[in-house]
């Protein structure tokens, strides 16, 4: 469980669930086992995802925010549902969930011939 922001002035009443890959979860339970928080401001965080892209030689601009946008493409690509994914990120409506169904041509051309 992921306490977010939420209320007027990010009063972190949002809560969200996230999944975690059978790879992931050890390495995170790990941590949680010594310690009782991430323990990361989000600057902290948006470091970390940088020097990362950078020892992986990525040379775009990769920001956490870049990252979620890349996971919600993503789940789409592999078919999850819109409902799914709005409570993956924790959006309030599903029309801010929407703004991810930028599909490719190829995309739909592919779902297309899937579906037919």
């Amino acid at each position: 469980m992921i306490y977010g922001k939420g209320g007027p002035y990010g009063s972190k009443s949002k809560h969200r669930i996230i999944p975690l890959s059978t790879r992931n979860q050890p390495l995170i339970e790990g941590h949680f086992a010594l310690y009782e928080t991430l323990g990361m401001t989000p600057r902290t965080m948006q470091l970390l995802v940088k020097r990362v892209a950078t020892r992986a030689h990525i040379r775009r601009p990769v920001t956490p925010h870049v990252l979620r946008h890349t996971f919600s493409v993503t789940a789409i690509q592999k078919g999850i549902s819109l409902p799914a994914l709005q409570r993956l990120l924790g959006h309030g409506h599903l029309a801010t969930t929407k703004i991810y169904l930028n599909l490719s041509p190829e995309d739909v051309i592919r779902e297309f011939r899937e579906k037919w």
